[in-house]
């Protein structure tokens, strides 16, 4: 009997060119499609809430497959943790309903982006977050950043050649506090365009370096107009935090 199964999976994106299965690339969902393909003896499509690009990082990425295996939840998950690299973890391993789909059914995601701001820089923690040695001002920054709240059309902070029927986004959250010199940047949204989390965060350092004011980045986002925004925000700071699959 066909099971659907899903993952919520923790991963460091370092060593990988992001989420999506990509030929001659090392890709989180290629190395778990064939680690699961070893344990249940057929192939399967494994189904992410959404891509990650390369060098990005996961706290709770969720998955899903279907599958005819006779293997229960808990030895799938022991399997898998056994035999993934060690910068892949599955915390939870479940049988769901058959019509459950990861990326379709998602309510919103949170995803956070770390700035160490401090001088001299850290050695240690600095492949997970980006090192900026000026101080940022932060009041400003967070007077930007409650610009982005509700629906709006997010195209000045979308990647280019990813084109979309709608470049509207509903934001729910979106926070910026400081804990022992990282700035650390939190947003939850109904969903992302590409690259729009970074896009954001490159423009709210300009605020913070006084490159631009909060006036200023409500300005570009009203612009819908990517050459006024800031830089693309490195990738090794941002998480993919959790997925949300209740009301919202």
């Amino acid at each position: 009997m066909e099971k659907n199964i899903k993952l919520v999976i923790e991963y460091d994106g370092g060593a990988y060119h992001g989420w999506q299965r990509q030929k001659n690339e090392r890709t989180i969902q290629g190395e778990m499609e064939k680690v699961i393909r070893t344990m249940t003896c057929q192939p399967v499509a494994l189904i992410g809430s959404g891509r990650t690009d390369a060098g990005v990082h996961a706290l709770g990425q969720v998955a899903n497959f279907h599958c005819s295996t006779t293997l229960t939840a808990e030895i799938l998950l022991r399997g898998l943790n056994r035999l993934l690299p060690e910068d892949i973890v599955v915390h939870s391993c479940c049988i769901v309903e058959a019509d459950f789909h990861a990326r379709y059914d998602a309510k919103s995601k949170t995803y956070r982006y770390q700035i160490l701001n401090q001088y001299p820089p850290r050695a240690v923690g600095r492949q997970y977050a980006w090192q900026i040695r000026q101080t940022l001002n932060l009041p400003e920054m967070r007077l930007a950043a409650c610009c982005l709240m509700g629906e709006q059309d997010f195209k000045a902070f979308e990647g280019s050649g990813s084109p979309r029927s709608s470049t509207i986004r509903n934001v729910l959250r979106a926070d910026l506090r400081e804990e022992n010199n990282c700035v650390i940047f939190e947003i939850q949204a109904t969903g992302f365009l590409k690259y729009m989390v970074r896009n954001i965060v490159g423009s709210l350092v300009e605020v913070g370096l006084g490159k631009m004011t909060s006036a200023d980045f409500k300005a570009v986002l009203d612009s819908r107009d990517r050459q006024q925004a800031g830089l693309t925000a490195p990738p090794q700071g941002l998480f993919l935090v959790a997925v949300d699959y209740g009301l919202v």
